[in-house]
């Protein structure tokens, strides 16, 4: 092989390696799981079935749970995540503005009826003067927790209080009861601390609490509350965003959530 033939050769061999690159690349890429962050419960019971539909289209799926409001979003803007869904889109919304994160919502997914629960009393009506009613403490949940006893006719708001109500905003209190704020997730654990406390429907779930038999009182069913799954914005056009949204909102998806929860989680397709 003379010096001509020897370079047409290896030009030849590299133009077939960088070939096999490109062609390559993408299967390695897809090979490496997306992480989706949730909180324990129905959020991480309902993605273990879109994880086996993701399976199927060719996407592989960690599930990492957590036990707070607060790191999900941290872990997603840390790059920890790719995703994650336990928020509505009040709630997501507030942490865009309040922490500058740049996430989006591709999709929703379910609403869990906020309820009010009590071992002390059979119904709101029969609170005491001064009873003590726990609500979660972060502004969107603290807010709509308030809606609800306001709707239950335990206190008044201000009219133009809106979806981040406090306490502050109570203009009427017949029974002067004390409203405790405290992390949602510790709401169900101190219910004996409390006379009544409204809790978010995951973690009365978790709990072994459910809205339909234990609540003395439950919230509409219509609402802003619809829970959301965020991104971060940089990856809204990557091929596995879609294939999620389609794997939740699949009829099997549905069907799961309809005969697991039984009424106590509404879908939002």
């Amino acid at each position: 092989m003379n010096r001509r033939q020897l370079i047409q050769f290896f030009a030849g061999l590299g133009a077939a390696v960088s070939l096999a690159s490109l062609i390559s690349a993408p299967v390695q890429a897809q090979d490496k799981p997306i992480k989706m962050g949730v909180t324990a419960g129905p959020h991480a019971e309902i993605m273990e079935q879109v994880k086996k539909l993701l399976e199927k289209d060719g996407v592989k799926m960690q599930i990492v749970e957590f036990t707070d409001y607060i790191q999900p979003n941290a872990a997603l803007a840390g790059g920890d995540l790719d995703a994650n869904s336990y928020q509505h889109q009040p709630y997501l919304d507030a942490q865009i503005k309040d922490r500058g994160y740049k996430f989006i919502s591709v999709g929703t997914t379910i609403t869990f009826p906020m309820g009010v629960y009590s071992k002390k009393v059979k119904s709101l009506n029969d609170l005491k003067q001064g009873a003590r009613v726990g609500v979660p403490n972060d502004p969107t949940n603290g807010g709509r927790a308030l809606l609800v006893l306001q709707a239950k006719g335990v206190i008044k708001l201000k009219a133009d209080a809106g979806l981040k109500a406090t306490p502050l905003d109570i203009v009427e209190n017949p029974k002067k009861v004390k409203i405790v704020e405290l992390d949602a997730a510790q709401l169900p654990r101190s219910l004996d601390d409390f006379d009544a406390a409204v809790i978010n429907g995951n973690f009365a779930e978790s709990a072994g609490l459910s809205p339909t038999k234990d609540a003395i009182a439950v919230e509409a069913s219509t609402g802003p509350y619809a829970n959301v799954l965020a991104i971060r914005a940089a990856d809204k056009d990557k091929p596995w965003v879609a294939k999620l949204v389609k794997a939740y909102h699949s009829p099997e998806v549905k069907k799961f959530v309809l005969e697991k929860y039984k009424g106590s989680v509404i879908t939002s397709w």
